[in-house]
């Protein structure tokens, strides 16, 4: 990936390729910082073990999800005592990769995040203007911590970007309804969320986003198809002056 943004013509001056001053900036170095995050909401009890799976989750809605976005959690594990008291001594790896080993008796679970139902998170977007969404209705508790002890993208997103004093996000629309889980993190680690910009997304010719999942024709193809950057920059200039 960086070879091919390199040859596109991006230039960086931090990364895992050349250092800086917030790194380490591989995620399997930073495990430290993603637990000293998983013991602040977990004291500040802002976080709770569940042991759902989001085939759980679809079966307990009556109805399969469709698309990237998870299901609603209809709090199944939220008040769950039992589960709870079975999970007081669990503590995530504290290594990167995590190991195989079983921790103790204690049950399998993910940690989710327990969000404030019926309030609305509203921020201001630089790419598509206002937005809001109501917690518990648009978006559930989210986890934060995975079943297989690694941390979610919701957490180590929010951690890394205020570790490296990330001023602005720019990335794709799909990911608004994550920002709004994303603040709730902010707030509840005492953080200072970051300015959004979300991107419309780019597709192929069937109206299907990008992504590697489907296959899509990618950078580096291009690349070796003989394509060059500035006649790919030529072909998005020429897309613009047809849509405006």
């Amino acid at each position: 990936m960086l070879e091919d943004l390199r040859w596109f013509g991006f230039q960086w001056q931090e990364g895992p390729d050349c250092g800086g001053p917030c790194g380490p900036y591989s995620q399997s170095e930073r495990w430290t910082f993603y637990i000293d995050a998983f013991e602040r909401l977990r004291t500040g009890g802002f976080i709770y073990p569940c042991k759902c799976s989001r085939r759980d989750v679809e079966r307990a809605m009556q109805a399969p999800h469709q698309g990237d976005e998870e299901p609603v959690y209809p709090g199944t594990c939220r008040e769950n005592i039992e589960l709870a008291e079975a999970t007081v001594r669990w503590r995530p790896a504290p290594v990167s990769p995590p190991s195989n080993a079983a921790q103790g008796s204690e049950p399998k679970v993910s940690w989710r995040f327990r969000v404030p139902d019926g309030e609305t998170i509203s921020f201001l977007d630089g790419g598509v203007g206002p937005q809001s969404y109501v917690a518990g209705k648009d978006f559930g508790d989210f986890v934060v911590w995975r079943h297989d002890d690694v941390p979610a993208y919701q957490l180590a997103v929010v951690v890394d970007d205020a570790a490296m004093r990330i001023s602005e996000v720019v990335r794709g629309q799909d990911l608004l309804l994550s920002t709004a889980r994303q603040i709730l993190l902010y707030r509840a680690l005492g953080l200072r969320p970051p300015a959004f910009y979300h991107c419309v997304l780019m597709t192929d010719k069937d109206g299907v986003r990008l992504a590697k999942r489907h296959d899509s024709l990618s950078l580096r193809t291009l690349r070796a198809q003989g394509r060059t950057p500035d006649s790919l920059r030529a072909m998005d200039e020429f897309r613009r002056l047809l849509v405006s």
